[in-house]
């Protein structure tokens, strides 16, 4: 038996009826249904790395270039490009037909604002804009950017895959201090996003713009051909797993993103519905520690946490069937070029009695450690009662503190202390792209500039640096082996394993794109 909220049911029959009096061409409507994996509440992705936004994002926004399925960028929003014989002199032009939706062209300024903006929040693209003496418009459709010295990163930084994504807005829109967030969300992507009809904790729509020109070859991750194959593209938000799986089941939903392993069974089993994993690289967990907050504004106390988390725990517990994961003591992922197991002897502990003795010697005064739990997002909701159980047997004062993720990822922003709405430690994960070499923000040792956590360490930004600028593939590794050195030694994060979370959708939807990154172009319902 299904069980609908309210509040769930009412989205579905407005999705389902026409309004009245509409024209009867309106029954022939394609609409894509969706269960999203989080609830969308923060709408800016520049302002915020969580996935559940740049999904969004995907959806409405374009970007300059994207990362095919080999991760090699390709252009995308650019026509052409070329680059001086120094390497310092970057020129791009446009491609005709580029219209955000509220109809004006795209033009050389809106790329530039776009990304300044995107430039001051993510790693990859401070580290560009560290290079950047300046970037010109030459005209409405060519721009170029003037580097100090020859970059080696310049379009797989432009054309990064996951979070932050460089996504192009109006100069009017992005101008906004990248540390607030937007107040309009006016994109140039195949579909446009209908805020009027945006319920937080329900219902996102999304419809075709018809002025998109895709480009004309196949779609490969990212990159190719953008067509919106459907008119209109809604999800649908249920906090609860069973219910969603019921919906998936009865038809009334045509994509599950993320449903929990648990159900994997019956999904399979169901008749109408195919279950896959749907990115080969999978994920890594992640506990994150707030570095400048006691107790873990000590290094010490930090690698004693660490010590405390055993990979096989956390990953039989929130993902459960063994072929959806495997340990990884890799920051990068396990089968990617710089994997290693540099440095991870504290990593591969996995012994509260161990960790209680380090904790102890590190001089714990009992601070309560701040934990938050999202508790509508069922791998993080395991990996976070793991963690407490795992801290409390090891010594440590734990205070869980219950709430939605989108709840968090605002929180998690906060540099305040505890008693003012800090934090200690969140969990989340990153998709194998957003970790497979150095320049992930997640890898920042600039307080100022990192993500949420703010580590501070010189010698891990050198080796950040090296690796940017390095000229061939040894230097590379060096440097990137350098980076896991440091991170594992100033204990920056605890490292969970490596997993891979199945999508299951009915078998009317055609076209879905394999990609570390959810997308909805492509994609057709019969």
């Amino acid at each position: 038996m299904i069980r609908w909220t309210r509040r769930s049911l009412l989205a579905l029959v407005a999705m389902a009826l026409p309004l009245a009096g509409a024209p009867t061409e309106a029954s022939a409507e394609k609409v894509l249904r969706v269960i999203p994996h989080a609830d969308l509440k923060n709408l800016d992705p520049i302002w915020t790395t969580a996935y559940i936004t740049r999904n969004h994002a995907y959806l409405i926004y374009d970007t300059l270039f994207a990362m095919d399925e080999s991760f090699t960028p390709k252009p995308q929003m650019v026509d052409t490009w070329e680059t001086s014989s120094d390497g310092k002199v970057w020129t791009f032009k446009l491609r005709d037909g580029l219209k955000f939706h509220d109809g004006a062209d795209v033009t050389s300024e809106d790329v530039i604002a776009s990304l300044k903006r995107w430039g001051a929040r993510d790693g990859m693209g401070q580290k560009l804009m560290e290079q950047m003496d300046e970037m010109v418009a030459v005209d409405a459709k060519t721009f170029q950017f003037k580097l100090k010295t020859a970059y080696g990163l310049v379009l797989e930084s432009i054309g990064k895959i996951s979070s932050n994504v460089p996504f192009i807005m109006p100069k009017r829109i992005a101008e906004t201090d990248p540390f607030e967030q937007i107040s309009e969300y006016v994109g140039s992507g195949p579909f446009k996003f209908e805020a009027d009809q945006w319920v937080p904790g329900s219902t996102v729509v999304y419809t075709k713009f018809e002025d998109y020109v895709p480009r004309s070859e196949a779609p490969s991750a990212a990159s190719g051909g953008k067509v919106a194959k459907v008119d209109k593209v809604v999800w649908t938000y249920f906090p609860d797993q069973t219910t969603a799986m019921n919906a998936l089941i009865a038809g009334e939903i045509d994509y599950f993103e993320q449903p929990s392993t648990d159900l994997m069974p019956l999904l399979s089993a169901a008749e109408g519905v195919t279950v896959e994993v749907n990115d080969p690289l999978g994920n890594i967990g992640f506990a994150r520690f707030n570095h400048l907050l006691p107790p873990f504004d000590k290094v010490e106390i930090r690698q004693a946490a660490i010590m405390a988390m055993k990979q096989d725990d956390y990953l039989a517990g929130a993902i459960g069937d063994p072929q959806f994961w495997k340990t990884c003591y890799s920051v990068y992922p396990c089968g990617t070029p710089l994997a290693s197991e540099i440095a991870a002897e504290n990593m591969m502990t996995g012994d509260t009695a161990k960790a209680a003795a380090a904790l102890k010697a590190a001089g714990y005064d009992g601070t309560p450690v701040v934990i938050m739990h999202p508790t509508d997002i069922p791998v993080l909701s395991a990996f976070t009662l793991i963690t407490a159980e795992k801290l409390r047997k090891a010594g440590f004062e734990v205070d869980l503190q219950a709430m939605d993720w989108s709840t968090l990822t605002s929180r998690r922003a906060k540099r305040d202390p505890v008693s003012e709405g800090g934090w200690n430690i969140f969990h989340t994960w990153w998709i194998g792209a957003d970790v497979i070499d150095p320049m992930a923000i997640a890898f920042s040792g600039d307080p100022a500039k990192g993500w949420f956590g703010w580590p501070t360490d010189e010698e891990l930004e050198k080796a950040r640096a090296a690796f940017a600028n390095a000229s061939s593939q040894e230097e590379k590794l060096a440097a990137g082996h350098k980076v896991q050195e440091r991170l594992w030694k100033i204990g920056a994060s605890g490292q969970l394993g490596q997993f891979f979370v199945p999508v299951a959708y009915r078998n009317n939807v055609k076209g879905l794109i394999k990609s570390p990154v959810q997308f909805f172009w492509n994609l057709s319902v019969d």
